[in-house]
């Protein structure tokens, strides 16, 4: 499911991840969020308390397209056992180097430049797979959702968070992300591209035909809104232009 065309835009940034102020800021902005519903959700699935200064402690956890880290180093902080793998070996050496600044990471944090049909192919299975702001660049939605379930345990789940194709969200990440306010690079996004909801949930529900066993059920469904007044991002109903969601893959 790799795009060669989408993953090029990325490991020309390899470097810059890091960088608050640089292209991957809307990623920073948008991470508290992200870790907000994927806490939440995965405390849920697994019967944690979110209360719990290490909630996810345990859990194996896959974070697909991690780029330079900065959702698979949050997730790690808060327990659980995470690898990280990405296509780009620029990404993967800058979150490793920034993964080694901290030693309370070391054991918990690995990254492995490698796709999701690699490790299809070699039989691994994790609690739970993320997949943030990937879906929208890969060259297959029904084999990359595929690859999701077959990488999921029985009983675990899968989060993604993505862009709905609407006309709202061309208007914020295309015309005004990219071209009025240059958060990102003209051509990260191809409006084209981006999932619906209702889409991407009955891809879900196919996904255990590409030998991924039984299909992933949409559990939990929010909206990223954004406020341009504080700056901030929060977690709502509007699904219209990002939207984050938990697939779970029924018990065997």
């Amino acid at each position: 499911t790799v795009s060669a065309r989408e993953a090029a835009k990325f490991a020309a940034l390899a470097g810059e991840w890091w960088d608050p102020a640089g292209p991957f800021a809307p990623l920073h902005a948008m991470n508290p969020v992200r870790c907000r519903f994927l806490r939440s959700a995965l405390c849920v699935a697994f019967g944690r308390d979110t209360a719990q200064p290490r909630p996810l402690a345990g859990l194996r956890l896959l974070d697909i397209g991690c780029g330079g880290g900065l959702l698979a180093e949050s997730l790690a902080r808060m327990g659980a056992h995470v690898t990280g793998i990405d296509v780009n070996e620029g990404g993967i050496a800058t979150a490793q180097a920034h993964a080694a600044l901290d030693p309370d990471l070391a054991g918990c944090l690995h990254y492995r430049t490698a796709s999701a049909e690699q490790l299809v192919a070699a039989g691994e299975c994790f609690d739970a797979v993320v997949a943030s702001e990937v879906i929208e660049h890969v060259a297959s939605v029904p084999a990359f959702c595929a690859a999701l379930a077959a990488l999921t345990r029985p009983g675990g789940g899968v989060a993604l968070s993505t862009l709905n194709r609407t006309p709202r969200s061309y208007l914020a990440a295309v015309l005004v992300a990219e071209h009025v306010l240059r958060w990102v690079p003209p051509g990260t996004h191809e409006w084209e591209r981006f999932v619906t909801p209702q889409e991407l949930a009955m891809q879900m529900e196919e996904s255990g035909g590409g030998g991924g066993g039984a299909p992933l059920r949409l559990r939990l469904l929010a909206g990223m809104e954004y406020d341009p007044l504080s700056g901030r991002w929060d977690l709502g109903r509007d699904t219209a232009v990002n939207y984050i969601a938990f697939f779970d893959k029924p018990a065997a």
